[in-house]
């Protein structure tokens, strides 16, 4: 006897309202194999278990797409970061280490680490796209930085700097990271060269301490 529709309709319902985001997954998985151009939305259909008018219902265009990836795997981290930084308790180069820990742990250290290198190799290509990175996590996790930066030196913690320019200093390290982990990193001889957690520590010490050899009375 075959179900009613009564039985099977929650089924359905459930199956429907996971599609957006079994296609971001199935779409951040090939863009980041792949790279924008080369990726088809009817692969990113096939791989999430159906069809591409499917897909289309859900997103008007592949970069339509592409925005939800970054939407929902790295921008709306912020938010709560933001949040939680308002009522931490620790010092600022505590808060300056904590914050680099959280972004490997939520982006550098998943799959999300592919959309950084995908933006920048295919920004010239796609200025729209890079638009929306740009307003998208370049700022919010730039101005989230800054504070963490504008906290320290307020507090007398941290020399007088132009923070507007020095956050750049401790996002580039970050960058390098999640491109090295999708270009050299991926390749066996070089897997193990670098410890991101140890390398991201010891480069906030060296911004914390600088290098220069203290001078003893």
């Amino acid at each position: 006897m075959a179900p009613s529709s009564a039985e099977t309709s929650p089924k359905r319902e459930r199956r429907k309202e996971a599609r957006p985001g079994e296609l971001v997954k199935a779409a951040l998985d090939l863009f980041v194999e792949k790279g924008f151009a080369a990726t088809r939305v009817d692969e990113v259909a096939a791989r999430a278990g159906v069809s591409k008018g499917t897909l289309f219902l859900y997103f008007e265009s592949k970069e339509d797409l592409f925005k939800a990836v970054i939407r929902d795997n790295i921008a709306n981290l912020f938010p709560a970061w933001n949040e939680e930084f308002k009522t931490f308790g620790g010092s600022s180069a505590e808060m300056l280490h904590y914050a680099m820990d959280l972004w490997w742990l939520n982006v550098g250290n998943t799959p999300a680490s592919g959309i950084v290198k995908l933006v920048i190799s295919e920004a010239q290509n796609f200025p729209e796209i890079a638009a929306f990175y740009q307003k998208e996590v370049v700022e919010p996790g730039t101005g989230l930085l800054q504070s963490i930066l504008q906290r320290g030196v307020e507090r007398g913690e941290f020399q007088h700097m132009d923070t507007s320019k020095s956050v750049f200093s401790i996002i580039a390290p970050m960058i390098f990271l999640m491109m090295w982990k999708h270009s050299m990193g991926a390749c066996a001889a070089s897997a193990n060269i670098i410890d991101p957690k140890e390398f991201i520590h010891m480069h906030v010490d060296l911004l914390l301490n600088g290098m220069s050899a203290k001078k003893t009375q």
